[in-house]
């Protein structure tokens, strides 16, 4: 039997290269830019919301194999929430990160996000794991105030 490890890395290669939401989006409702000055991580992401859904994402810009896979598998776990339930998720995956949350119960709204909990473990890579997550939640910030 694989070990779940190694199908979190495998999970996390896979989208560090061959990432589907690299792309660039027609008319974004809003784009921001996130960088990690620690190791030169470099993301733009761009978002489209219809009504109080997240209809689309996109991201592009160049970092480690963490960043552009935690970036790339965000986007597949926010696209289709509500603006609500996307700023739930990315809290409970801030928390996972800082080791605030480590109930499996609480992590599985997370989906395939939870790939990323080894992370915790390796101070030096927790802000590359955190880079697009901190960079939507900024965007969603922007978001409600314009409302």
């Amino acid at each position: 039997m694989e070990d779940l490890t190694d199908v979190y890395n495998e999970l996390i290669m896979e989208h560090s290269m061959n990432s589907y939401n690299k792309k660039k989006l027609d008319n974004p409702d809003y784009q921001q830019m996130g960088h990690n000055p620690n190791c030169g991580d470099e993301i733009t992401l761009e978002m489209k919301v219809k009504g109080n859904i997240i209809e689309d994402m996109a991201f592009s810009g160049h970092g480690c194999a963490i960043s552009q896979a935690s970036t790339s598998i965000m986007i597949d776990t926010l696209k289709g929430k509500t603006l609500e339930e996307a700023k739930e998720i990315i809290q409970t995956f801030i928390s996972m990160i800082k080791r605030e949350i480590t109930d499996e119960e609480q992590l599985k709204k997370l989906e395939d996000a939870i790939a990323f909990k080894n992370v915790s473990n390796m101070p030096a890579r927790v802000k590359c794991a955190l880079l697009a997550w901190h960079t939507v939640e900024e965007i969603l910030n922007q978001s409600s105030s314009k409302t």
